[in-house]
């Protein structure tokens, strides 16, 4: 007998990798249960589900879990192809796509983090890497509409979540992203007003606000 839901996400509301999961479901309209952990109280499921690493999002399909934001959300477009394709069917261009997907992480990512939660002289390089990766990313974007042409695609899901951090990164950085990557923030608004992820993209506020949060329990106690 089959169980009646057959994908759960593990996921927590401000992670960005969480979020692409979540909209790659959206995108492709899958039906799924969506449960949220507390990362300071990790739940049984969580822990059964990803022992090795412990971390969200975990994709629970027929039972099976699946780790890691990108592998997750290629096994998505793999498993349900025939709707909404993020992935490009040219062997060239799905290389690149998850080239550029893995970029996000190994360059954004680790430069925005350093944005928030270090002072001085390494916040400064911190900015510095965090802007010279996303005009990297605006250099690929060029004047199509999406990283993945003129249809959502890949990069697309692995960079728009981080949209809703950028207030959290300007608030401690002391500058603002679209006077230095104007394109980038076109794009990104242009992102927004597709459903799949509008309804999954967190409030920047409420970001930023968790940041304190965060800061004020584990930074600064």
């Amino acid at each position: 007998m089959e169980d009646k839901v057959k994908v759960i996400l593990l996921g927590s509301g401000f992670s960005m990798f969480g979020m692409r999961a979540r909209i790659a479901l959206e995108e492709k309209g899958i039906k799924y249960e969506y449960m949220e952990q507390d990362l300071t109280n990790k739940s049984p499921l969580l822990l059964e589900m990803n022992p090795i690493h412990k971390k969200i999002p975990v994709l629970i399909h027929h039972g099976r879990p699946i780790y890691e934001s990108l592998i997750i959300v290629e096994y998505i477009d793999t498993v349900w192809g025939s709707n909404a394709p993020l992935l490009p069917s040219d062997p060239y261009q799905r290389a690149q796509a998850r080239f550029w997907a893995d970029f996000i992480v190994q360059k954004v990512y680790h430069a925005s983090r350093r944005i928030w939660t270090t002072d001085g002289d390494k916040k400064e390089v911190a900015k510095k890497e965090f802007f010279e990766s996303l005009k990297q990313l605006e250099e690929v974007l060029g004047d199509k509409p999406y990283f993945g042409g003129d249809t959502f695609g890949f990069v697309d899901v692995a960079l728009i979540p981080f949209y809703c951090w950028f207030y959290t990164y300007e608030t401690f950085g002391g500058f603002k992203v679209e006077a230095e990557c104007p394109k980038l923030i076109s794009w990104a608004k242009r992102c927004m007003q597709k459903e799949s992820v509008s309804k999954t993209v967190a409030d920047e506020k409420e970001v930023y606000e968790s940041v304190l949060d965060y800061k004020k329990k584990f930074v600064l106690s």
